[in-house]
Protein backbone atom coordinates (compact mmCIF):
# COMPACT_ATOMS: atom_id res chain seq x y z
CA UNK A 1 0.00 0.00 0.00
CA UNK A 2 2.98 2.28 0.20
CA UNK A 3 3.55 2.09 -2.87
CA UNK A 4 -0.01 3.90 -4.49
CA UNK A 5 1.64 6.28 -6.07
CA UNK A 6 3.54 4.88 -8.64
CA UNK A 7 -0.08 3.09 -9.33
CA UNK A 8 -2.12 6.65 -9.44
CA UNK A 9 -0.08 8.60 -10.87
CA UNK A 10 3.51 6.87 -11.97
CA UNK A 11 1.40 4.45 -14.06
CA UNK A 12 -1.55 6.23 -14.73
CA UNK A 13 0.15 9.21 -15.70
CA UNK A 14 3.11 8.25 -17.27
CA UNK A 15 2.21 8.09 -21.07
CA UNK A 16 3.29 9.92 -24.19
CA UNK A 17 3.70 12.96 -25.96
CA UNK A 18 1.81 14.23 -29.35
CA UNK A 19 0.03 16.94 -30.66
CA UNK A 20 -2.57 17.32 -32.22
CA UNK A 21 -6.24 19.54 -31.20
CA UNK A 22 -6.18 19.96 -27.34
CA UNK A 23 -8.59 17.27 -25.84
CA UNK A 24 -9.53 18.81 -22.04
CA UNK A 25 -10.35 22.59 -21.00
CA UNK A 26 -10.10 24.84 -17.78
CA UNK A 27 -12.32 23.34 -15.11
CA UNK A 28 -11.87 19.60 -15.99
CA UNK A 29 -12.04 17.39 -13.18
CA UNK A 30 -11.68 13.69 -12.32
CA UNK A 31 -11.70 11.27 -9.51
CA UNK A 32 -11.15 7.91 -8.92
CA UNK A 33 -11.64 5.25 -6.16
CA UNK A 34 -8.78 3.13 -5.56
CA UNK A 35 -9.41 -0.91 -4.18
CA UNK A 36 -7.11 -2.76 -2.60
CA UNK A 37 -8.19 -6.77 -2.90
CA UNK A 38 -11.89 -6.15 -1.70
CA UNK A 39 -10.85 -2.80 0.41
CA UNK A 40 -11.84 1.15 -0.25
CA UNK A 41 -8.08 1.83 -0.07
CA UNK A 42 -8.01 5.49 -0.59
CA UNK A 43 -9.11 8.01 -3.29
CA UNK A 44 -6.89 9.96 -6.69
CA UNK A 45 -8.42 13.15 -8.18
CA UNK A 46 -6.77 15.37 -11.17
CA UNK A 47 -8.18 19.15 -11.21
CA UNK A 48 -7.02 21.17 -14.99
CA UNK A 49 -6.87 24.73 -14.70
CA UNK A 50 -6.04 27.48 -17.56
CA UNK A 51 -3.04 30.08 -15.64
CA UNK A 52 -0.23 32.82 -16.84
CA UNK A 53 3.06 31.90 -16.36
CA UNK A 54 5.57 34.71 -17.56
CA UNK A 55 3.03 36.46 -19.86
CA UNK A 56 1.35 33.39 -21.54
CA UNK A 57 -0.94 31.25 -21.14
CA UNK A 58 -0.01 27.21 -19.55
CA UNK A 59 -2.07 24.71 -18.20
CA UNK A 60 -2.06 24.01 -14.07
CA UNK A 61 -2.80 20.33 -13.50
CA UNK A 62 -3.17 19.64 -10.03
CA UNK A 63 -3.22 15.58 -9.05
CA UNK A 64 -3.89 14.39 -5.67
CA UNK A 65 -3.76 10.94 -3.63
CA UNK A 66 -5.17 10.21 -0.28
CA UNK A 67 -5.97 7.56 1.86
CA UNK A 68 -9.65 6.04 3.14
CA UNK A 69 -10.15 6.77 6.53
CA UNK A 70 -10.05 3.13 7.35
CA UNK A 71 -6.61 2.56 5.59
CA UNK A 72 -5.01 5.37 6.86
CA UNK A 73 -4.97 3.62 10.02
CA UNK A 74 -2.92 1.44 8.59
CA UNK A 75 -0.61 3.89 5.98
CA UNK A 76 -1.76 7.03 5.65
CA UNK A 77 -1.13 8.76 2.41
CA UNK A 78 -1.18 12.29 1.14
CA UNK A 79 0.44 13.15 -2.39
CA UNK A 80 0.83 15.78 -4.11
CA UNK A 81 1.33 16.13 -8.06
CA UNK A 82 1.31 19.44 -9.52
CA UNK A 83 2.68 20.12 -13.09
CA UNK A 84 2.49 23.64 -15.32
CA UNK A 85 2.87 22.78 -18.80
CA UNK A 86 2.13 25.05 -22.50
CA UNK A 87 -0.19 24.77 -24.96
CA UNK A 88 2.58 22.72 -26.97
CA UNK A 89 2.28 20.26 -24.01
CA UNK A 90 6.29 21.09 -22.69
CA UNK A 91 6.06 20.96 -19.29
CA UNK A 92 7.51 24.09 -17.40
CA UNK A 93 7.41 23.21 -13.93
CA UNK A 94 6.60 20.11 -11.93
CA UNK A 95 6.16 19.68 -8.01
CA UNK A 96 6.37 16.38 -6.18
CA UNK A 97 5.04 16.50 -2.50
CA UNK A 98 4.47 13.09 -1.34
CA UNK A 99 3.66 11.85 2.24
CA UNK A 100 3.17 8.25 2.81
CA UNK A 101 3.77 7.18 6.47
CA UNK A 102 7.21 7.76 7.51
CA UNK A 103 8.30 8.41 3.76
CA UNK A 104 8.41 11.73 2.82
CA UNK A 105 9.36 13.55 -0.56
CA UNK A 106 9.45 17.08 -1.58
CA UNK A 107 11.04 17.58 -5.30
CA UNK A 108 10.50 20.57 -8.06
CA UNK A 109 11.42 20.20 -11.82
CA UNK A 110 12.45 23.49 -13.51
CA UNK A 111 12.80 22.56 -17.10
CA UNK A 112 14.82 24.68 -19.51
CA UNK A 113 13.89 23.21 -22.85
CA UNK A 114 16.08 25.75 -25.12
CA UNK A 115 19.07 24.22 -23.19
CA UNK A 116 17.91 20.89 -23.08
CA UNK A 117 18.47 20.79 -19.25
CA UNK A 118 16.43 20.01 -16.07
CA UNK A 119 16.89 21.75 -12.38
CA UNK A 120 15.94 19.57 -9.66
CA UNK A 121 15.09 21.27 -6.91
CA UNK A 122 15.48 18.73 -3.44
CA UNK A 123 13.43 21.42 -0.84
CA UNK A 124 13.61 18.41 2.42
CA UNK A 125 17.71 18.00 1.17
CA UNK A 126 18.19 21.32 0.34
CA UNK A 127 20.12 20.93 -2.34
CA UNK A 128 19.62 21.55 -6.50
CA UNK A 129 20.99 19.11 -9.48
CA UNK A 130 21.18 19.53 -13.03
CA UNK A 131 19.96 17.47 -15.63
CA UNK A 132 20.77 16.86 -19.36
CA UNK A 133 17.27 15.65 -20.88
CA UNK A 134 16.34 14.90 -24.51
CA UNK A 135 13.73 16.88 -26.73
CA UNK A 136 10.35 15.98 -26.43
CA UNK A 137 10.78 15.01 -22.79
CA UNK A 138 7.89 14.65 -19.91
CA UNK A 139 7.34 14.85 -16.63
CA UNK A 140 5.18 11.77 -14.83
CA UNK A 141 1.87 13.84 -14.96
CA UNK A 142 2.22 16.45 -18.24
CA UNK A 143 2.44 13.30 -19.78
CA UNK A 144 -0.93 12.27 -19.30
CA UNK A 145 -2.16 14.84 -20.64
CA UNK A 146 0.09 15.26 -23.95
CA UNK A 147 -1.25 11.19 -24.70
CA UNK A 148 -4.64 12.72 -24.50
CA UNK A 149 -3.67 14.74 -27.50
CA UNK A 150 -2.58 11.86 -29.36
CA UNK A 151 -5.33 10.43 -32.37
CA UNK A 152 -5.93 7.26 -31.26
CA UNK A 153 -8.49 6.21 -34.53
CA UNK A 154 -5.79 4.37 -36.13
CA UNK A 155 -4.14 2.70 -33.45
CA UNK A 156 -4.48 -1.03 -33.95
CA UNK A 157 -4.01 -4.09 -31.78
CA UNK A 158 0.25 -4.50 -31.23
CA UNK A 159 0.95 -0.69 -31.89
CA UNK A 160 3.39 1.05 -29.45
CA UNK A 161 3.48 3.98 -27.91
CA UNK A 162 6.78 5.43 -26.57
CA UNK A 163 7.91 8.56 -24.91
CA UNK A 164 10.99 10.00 -22.57
CA UNK A 165 10.33 10.68 -19.19
CA UNK A 166 12.16 12.37 -16.48
CA UNK A 167 11.28 9.94 -13.04
CA UNK A 168 14.37 10.25 -10.14
CA UNK A 169 16.66 11.70 -11.23
CA UNK A 170 16.88 9.26 -14.45
CA UNK A 171 15.49 9.59 -18.12
CA UNK A 172 13.26 6.96 -19.09
CA UNK A 173 11.93 5.68 -22.18
CA UNK A 174 8.74 4.73 -21.67
CA UNK A 175 6.72 2.47 -23.45
CA UNK A 176 3.22 0.70 -23.84
CA UNK A 177 1.45 -1.32 -26.04
CA UNK A 178 -2.18 -1.40 -27.72
CA UNK A 179 -4.40 -4.34 -26.77
CA UNK A 180 -6.95 -3.51 -28.08
CA UNK A 181 -10.59 -2.07 -27.75
CA UNK A 182 -13.35 -3.20 -25.58
CA UNK A 183 -16.25 -2.35 -24.19
CA UNK A 184 -16.73 -2.55 -20.21
CA UNK A 185 -19.13 -1.79 -17.86
CA UNK A 186 -19.04 1.23 -15.42
CA UNK A 187 -21.16 2.85 -12.55
CA UNK A 188 -22.11 5.46 -15.50
CA UNK A 189 -23.53 2.84 -17.84
CA UNK A 190 -20.97 0.50 -20.59
CA UNK A 191 -18.10 2.66 -22.73
CA UNK A 192 -15.83 1.49 -25.65
CA UNK A 193 -12.59 2.09 -24.48
CA UNK A 194 -8.83 1.68 -25.74
CA UNK A 195 -7.25 -0.97 -24.00
CA UNK A 196 -3.23 -0.55 -23.47
CA UNK A 197 -0.44 -2.34 -21.90
CA UNK A 198 2.11 0.02 -19.98
CA UNK A 199 5.46 -1.91 -19.61
CA UNK A 200 7.23 -1.41 -15.99
CA UNK A 201 10.12 -2.13 -14.21
CA UNK A 202 9.44 -5.86 -12.33
CA UNK A 203 10.62 -6.80 -8.86
CA UNK A 204 10.18 -3.34 -7.12
CA UNK A 205 6.39 -2.38 -6.85
CA UNK A 206 5.04 -4.90 -9.53
CA UNK A 207 4.98 -8.28 -9.80
CA UNK A 208 6.37 -8.39 -13.74
CA UNK A 209 6.72 -6.07 -16.12
CA UNK A 210 3.49 -6.77 -17.68
CA UNK A 211 1.04 -6.41 -14.54
CA UNK A 212 -0.69 -3.50 -16.02
CA UNK A 213 -3.79 -2.62 -17.78
CA UNK A 214 -5.56 0.41 -18.24
CA UNK A 215 -8.67 1.34 -19.95
CA UNK A 216 -8.58 4.94 -21.64
CA UNK A 217 -11.83 6.24 -23.18
CA UNK A 218 -12.27 5.79 -26.78
CA UNK A 219 -13.16 9.14 -27.81
CA UNK A 220 -12.33 12.75 -28.26
CA UNK A 221 -11.17 13.19 -23.91
CA UNK A 222 -9.04 10.20 -23.71
CA UNK A 223 -9.68 9.64 -19.75
CA UNK A 224 -8.57 7.15 -17.48
CA UNK A 225 -11.49 5.00 -17.28
CA UNK A 226 -10.11 1.49 -15.57
CA UNK A 227 -6.50 0.72 -14.34
CA UNK A 228 -5.52 -2.62 -12.72
CA UNK A 229 -2.23 -3.91 -11.40
CA UNK A 230 -0.97 -6.82 -9.81
CA UNK A 231 1.60 -5.90 -7.30
CA UNK A 232 4.15 -7.95 -5.29
CA UNK A 233 1.57 -8.05 -2.53
CA UNK A 234 -1.98 -8.24 -3.97
CA UNK A 235 -3.94 -6.16 -6.67
CA UNK A 236 -4.91 -2.66 -6.95
CA UNK A 237 -7.81 -1.54 -9.27
CA UNK A 238 -8.75 2.56 -9.83
CA UNK A 239 -12.44 3.25 -11.26
CA UNK A 240 -13.22 6.56 -12.47
CA UNK A 241 -16.07 7.99 -9.91
CA UNK A 242 -16.56 11.19 -11.01
CA UNK A 243 -16.13 13.53 -14.05
CA UNK A 244 -16.59 17.28 -14.01
CA UNK A 245 -16.71 19.67 -17.33
CA UNK A 246 -14.87 17.39 -20.05
CA UNK A 247 -14.37 19.16 -23.21
CA UNK A 248 -16.29 16.46 -25.04
CA UNK A 249 -19.41 14.23 -24.23
CA UNK A 250 -18.59 10.70 -22.51
CA UNK A 251 -21.02 8.00 -24.76
CA UNK A 252 -22.06 5.90 -22.07
CA UNK A 253 -24.28 3.25 -23.21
Amino acid sequence: MKKYRLVLFGVMLNFVSALSAQAYKDGEFLKYRIHYFFFNAGYATLQLKEENMGGRKVFHAIGKGYSSSVSSMVMDIDDLYETWFDEQNRPQRFIRHIKEGNYHKHVEYIFHHEQNMLQVIDHLKVKVNKFKIPDGIQDMLSAYYALRNIDTSRLKKGDFIEQDLFFDGEVFHFKMKILGRKIISTRFGKIKTLVLRPYVQSGRVFKEDESLTVWVSDDENKIPIRIKAKILVGSIKADLIEFKNLKYPIHFD
